[in-house]
């Protein structure tokens, strides 16, 4: 199931939405984030982490990986990760142990379509696109448990 697109003229639209989604999240959640570059998935995941309460600056990942952010007040941890570096190779994936902090974190991860689906039956992908004057489209394709919780802005 696919949800309509959303519209997101500014960057800080697009973290709104993130700070929205980022307060529906919970310990075991799976996000994963498609669109090609600069189409706004750290901003979004920026916005995850104010949402969620994380601790940390979020920027993005890409040479380290995986980045975590200790959990705040809302108790749920989150590990950011960047699989483009990984040039279509995502079996690396496995390396990082994900699976073992699901149990305790909300994971996002860039680029990790293809792989990191196989984490959890209950995951979000958040396709993003940006228009030539800049606006951001976001559809979401909820899978498991997700196509009973979307969070949609208001």
């Amino acid at each position: 199931m696919v949800l309509a697109a959303l519209k997101f003229p500014t960057p800080d639209d697009t973290m709104e939405f993130g700070r929205v989604l980022g307060r529906a999240l919970r310990a075991g959640d799976l996000v994963l984030l498609a669109g090609p570059l600069g189409a706004g998935k750290t901003t979004l995941t920026r916005g995850i982490a104010d949402g969620l309460g994380v601790s940390g600056r979020v920027s993005s990942p890409t040479f380290v990986l995986a980045r975590v952010h200790p959990a705040g007040a809302s108790g749920v941890a989150l590990v950011h990760v960047d699989a483009y570096r990984l040039g279509g190779d995502l079996t690396q994936l496995d390396d990082l142990d994900l699976d073992t902090d699901l149990e305790r974190s909300a994971i996002v991860v860039e680029w990790g379509e293809g792989a990191a689906e196989r984490l959890s039956d209950d995951y979000l992908v958040v396709r993003l696109a940006r228009a030539d004057d800049d606006v951001r489209t976001v559809t979401l394709e909820p899978h498991g448990t997700w196509t009973t919780r979307v969070p949609l802005p208001a």
